[in-house]
């Protein structure tokens, strides 16, 4: 096992990601922070906040290294599906018992891959207020260190009728940091709240800085 799951083509990657990394640019003024915090060898399992479909493609393109996400199943369909197999992302049922992607993440981590989770399971204000055990459980099995990346502006406030032309979006790449995940339910909970924090607090950060910088809308922000 690679950086990336059997099947996968590292070229058909390479070149995925370096289209992922431009194709946002003309619709939106996107700023990288921290990139330069993202760990450039050894496991790692990247946490991210989600509130839109592009999020993911957006890290994917600005990572400096491969990097394998797991993707909700009903995104594996048609021609889609066999592409996103093809650079090597994984497939999860959402709110079922599925530990045969869980498995194939622990071998790219134990390989010295980076594997990205959204542990919030599901797309919404991006505030992280919960958070699902699959990151904690990935980190026990393999011992990666945890890199937090928090997104902001790629979500149209519900308030805003029609999105300004080419928003700002930012993306912070936070400090990696190691947590001990205890045996058990127990210790996959602390852990997985542990994480949480740590992540919400990372979004909490670039908030202060985005509206410090003026790169809301106008007294108007995505945490409504």
């Amino acid at each position: 096992m690679s950086e990336l799951p059997a099947g996968a083509q590292p070229w058909v990657h390479d070149v995925a990601r370096g289209i992922a990394r431009w194709l946002y640019r003309p619709a939106l003024r996107i700023k990288v922070h921290g990139v330069d915090r993202v760990p450039p060898t050894g496991p790692v399992v990247l946490i991210a906040n989600h509130s839109s479909a592009i999020e993911p493609q957006l890290i994917f393109g600005l990572l400096p290294r491969r990097s394998v996400f797991l993707v909700k199943q009903e995104m594996f369909r048609g021609v889609a599906g066999w592409g996103l197999r093809l650079i090597g992302q994984l497939a999860v049922r959402r709110g079922e018992p599925d530990r045969t992607p869980l498995l194939t993440a622990v071998q790219v981590l134990r390989a010295g891959g980076l594997v990205g989770v959204f542990p919030e399971g599901t797309r919404g204000d991006g505030d992280v207020r919960s958070a699902e055990q699959g990151a904690a459980w990935l980190v026990r099995a393999s011992g990666a260190v945890v890199l937090p990346v928090a997104n902001r502006g790629t979500r149209r406030p519900a308030e805003v009728r029609r999105r300004r032309f080419r928003p700002a979006v930012d993306v912070l790449f936070g400090e990696p940091f190691t947590v001990e995940v205890k045996h058990g339910r127990a210790g996959l909970a602390e852990a997985t709240e542990l994480m949480r924090q740590r992540l919400a607090g990372t979004v909490e950060e670039l908030d202060a800085w985005r509206d410090a910088h003026g790169r809301t809308d106008a007294k108007r922000n995505e945490r409504r």
